[in-house]
């Protein structure tokens, strides 16, 4: 007669089928890392990770460049004017009368994007810098030429008046930064060029380092948090059901074999018939 002994059964188990447990332990700890996960992000907003792109991933890869005004430039073209909003705007019409394909958005906003140098070329106060970018540059998609102006406020101020024209399908969607207003100041932007390669000899460049911000950063909604919720809690009850199952066959398995085990040698010690 055998009796079940679960804990004696699953030690003997455990010991002789290391693959098994080790298969065992790999479901218990996926299934409590998707409980832990489902409780934090009941008490915390996540990240949408369906979102290539937002404003801190278009601000992270501008400040992966190097703005260097161009070599062997003659004074006139180094001050030469940059497009205005204004002018942006009507040539934004003009492009949206001419052509149904291309719309094209022209933003001022305030940004966390700091901007230093390293030359002895002045106060950055009141300093614009203007240079355009391929859109792939940028990580946005596609080869547009995307068109970029900074507007130091101060030296000490860790936001920067960005504006920017570049089609509207390529640029991120909400949240979008706060609107900067236009400086009554008229300055005329230096024309300087991007590189990803630092500079040498007494080029004038100037670095960007830009800051994350979470208001920036597109979030799960409500509703779509409880559907990620309810799948983890979905998924961890199913591994945690499995991991049951495991236990209760390990525990079994080796109180059948020693009940077959035992019918064996009752067999063996039956006396033999004389014929």
């Amino acid at each position: 007669m055998a009796i079940w002994q679960p804990v004696t059964n699953l030690r003997d188990y455990v010991s002789h089928n290391p693959p098994v447990v080790t298969f065992f332990l790999c479901l218990l700890t996926l299934a409590i890392s998707f409980i832990y996960l489902s409780c934090f992000s009941y008490t915390h907003t996540l990240p949408n990770p369906d979102t290539a792109k937002d404003w801190n991933h278009l601000l992270s890869s501008l400040s992966q460049f190097q703005l260097c005004v161009k070599p062997n430039v003659s004074s006139a073209e180094l001050a030469s004017p940059a497009p205005s909003p204004l002018m942006e705007q009507e040539i934004d019409r003009e492009t949206s009368v001419n052509s149904t394909k291309t719309s094209v958005t022209s933003l001022r906003l305030k940004v966390p994007l700091v901007v230093t140098t390293s030359s002895n070329s002045g106060s950055l106060k009141d300093l614009d810098l203007y240079t355009t970018l391929k859109a792939s540059q940028l990580h946005l998609g596609g080869n547009e030429i995307v068109s970029v102006t900074l507007d130091i406020l101060s030296e000490n101020d860790t936001y920067t008046c960005l504006t920017i024209r570049a089609p509207t399908d390529l640029l991120p969607k909400s949240p979008l930064p706060p609107e900067c207003h236009a400086s009554e100041k008229n300055i005329s932007p230096i024309h300087v060029e991007a590189s990803n390669q630092q500079s040498t000899g007494s080029q004038t460049c100037y670095n960007l380092y830009s800051r994350n911000d979470p208001k920036l950063t597109v979030m799960l909604t409500k509703e779509e948090q409880h559907v990620a919720l309810r799948h983890l809690l979905e998924a961890s009850v199913c591994l945690l059901g499995v991991c049951l199952i495991l236990c209760l066959a390990a525990s079994l398995t080796h109180s059948l074999i020693h009940r077959y085990h035992w019918n064996g040698l009752d067999l063996q010690n039956e006396p033999l018939i004389d014929r």
